[in-house]
């Protein structure tokens, strides 16, 4: 019954492929097959087949190594577990009806066939479920580990003068990131003058605002003075609103106003220089 199954699957993969990538067109926010290139639409979709007919003749031996490979490239792409979830019903929908019109499913042996699909699907989507899940938490730990590095970091501007610039959203786990490099920065670096700019920062609430001023707290008891730039209007709005206290430390609009700032606390200033 296998041998038949795959050999009917295997004459005619083209034409399941082709009906296959019709109904995931079809599905409601579908966006890799109608915006992805023709080539990678029918690569990626003939990796899924063979993926998907792996382990018809044994259900306990599906590839782990070309499911961690497949899964690897669809969070690539964006596809959601959902996605994945409906890829595999509409695969196995268009199989069975397939097989049906080509009369190798009938009613003699029909019975067999439910045993066989429900044997041959249900191991591989758990399968490839798990390997989703498993490569989605490591691609959005890599991520979350990227952006720490990428917006947590004290850059030395000027002598004495450092700027911290934070982008996204903050976090008590990402403060407790932003006050250890502040600090250490601060020190290796021997700033005076630290700039903390949130020109990146989406949202600031009471919470974001309280991380802020311990940050500037912290930096003041290592024998230096922080400055906050980088408040837009609609954020200026939002601090008042709250009743944010932030007049302990000085705040500019944008970072190339607190630069000059800075440069005036250090006794500098930055001055046009006539060409002879």
């Amino acid at each position: 019954m296998n041998k038949i199954m795959v050999e009917g699957i295997n004459q005619n993969m083209d034409e399941i492929i082709d009906r296959w990538i019709k109904r995931m067109k079809e599905e409601k926010g579908e966006r890799f097959f109608h915006f992805m290139p023709d080539h990678l639409v029918e690569k990626t979709s003939r990796e899924f087949a063979v993926l998907m007919t792996s382990n018809i003749t044994d259900s306990s031996a599906a590839n782990t190594e070309r499911i961690n490979d497949f899964t690897e490239k669809v969070v690539r792409f964006g596809w959601a577990i959902k996605f994945v979830n409906k890829a595999i019903d509409n695969f196995s929908d268009v199989v069975y009806e397939f097989l049906e019109e080509k009369e190798i499913i009938n009613d003699s042996n029909l019975r067999a066939f439910n045993v066989l699909f429900r044997n041959w699907i249900n191991p591989l989507r758990e399968s490839i479920i798990d390997a989703y899940s498993t490569e989605w938490e490591r691609t959005v730990s890599l991520q979350k580990i990227a952006l720490q590095e990428l917006s947590a970091s004290l850059i030395p501007v000027f002598d004495k003068i450092s700027v911290m610039p934070l982008v996204g959203t903050i976090d008590t786990e990402r403060a407790k990131l932003i006050m250890e490099n502040l600090l250490e920065g601060v020190v290796s670096q021997r700033a005076d003058v630290v700039l903390l700019d949130i020109t990146g920062v989406p949202v600031v609430d009471t919470m974001v605002a309280h991380h802020i001023i311990q940050a500037a707290e912290a930096v003041r008891l290592v024998g230096a003075k922080c400055m906050l730039v980088g408040i837009r209007p609609e954020i200026a709005q939002t601090i008042v609103a709250l009743g944010i206290d932030l007049h302990e430390f000085t705040t500019k609009s944008t970072l190339q106003r607190g630069m000059q700032a800075a440069l005036g606390m250090t006794n500098r200033a930055i001055v046009e220089v006539k060409a002879n």
